[in-house]
């Protein structure tokens, strides 16, 4: 693999990185509701999901879901389900007869409910695995070491997540205190859930 290759992957990673999306989303609202714990929870299980997804596009797992459109549609109907899941059991918290008492200190779960919120939102989608299995044979060399430079792009593109999203989750802490106000945070629920139900239409809608 040439120099240029490996810098050519590394300009695209950090672009898919720092466009804003459903992985900034979640980090940020961990962050802001449950605190920088929670937000760092939730960026440990994105990078598990996009570690388990860059390994299946390696050994040529993924390849399945670019190949078989039964295979793809399935993952996408049960990412979009899991989506929508979320979206309407964070909306359903907010509605007033839900709601019970509350400080105004009250946090969300920071351990496995933040990284399992992280972790199956990338499994359950399908784009992630396309996204690796259309980008990495771009810049892999052919031969027996396509493996090992495989290994090295999924390893910069985790590594460019874990530098930008605890960022994020350090720069929410600073405006947490004004956040984590109960009127402040059921709205804060409210839009997140109304972007998760959006993305969970968008992706059972699409063909």
């Amino acid at each position: 693999m040439t120099s240029a290759a490996l810098w050519g992957f590394t300009v695209v990673a950090v672009l898919a990185v720092l466009t804003p999306g459903l992985d900034t989303m979640l980090a940020l609202r961990h962050a802001l509701l449950g605190g920088r714990r929670a937000g760092f929870t939730a960026v440990l299980g994105i990078t598990t999901g996009c570690l388990i997804w860059g390994t299946a596009s390696i050994v040529g797992l993924t390849a399945l879901l670019t190949a078989s459109e039964i295979a793809y549609n399935v993952v996408r109907v049960l990412g979009a389900a899991y989506l929508i899941w979320l979206g309407t059991s964070a909306l359903w918290k907010t509605l007033p007869r839900n709601r019970k008492a509350e400080p105004e200190d009250v946090q969300i779960p920071a351990g496995r409910s933040a990284f399992r919120a992280g972790l199956m939102t990338n499994l359950l989608n399908p784009k992630v695995g396309v996204f690796y299995m259309s980008l990495l044979p771009q810049f892999l060399p052919t031969g027996p070491t396509a493996s090992a430079w495989g290994a090295l792009l999924v390893a910069i593109h985790l590594t460019v997540g874990l530098l930008w999203l605890p960022s994020l989750v350090w720069m929410a802490g600073r405006a947490r205190a004004f956040l984590q106000k109960a009127r402040v945070r059921r709205w804060m629920d409210r839009i997140t859930a109304t972007v998760l139900l959006g993305l969970g239409v968008k992706l059972a809608a699409e063909v």
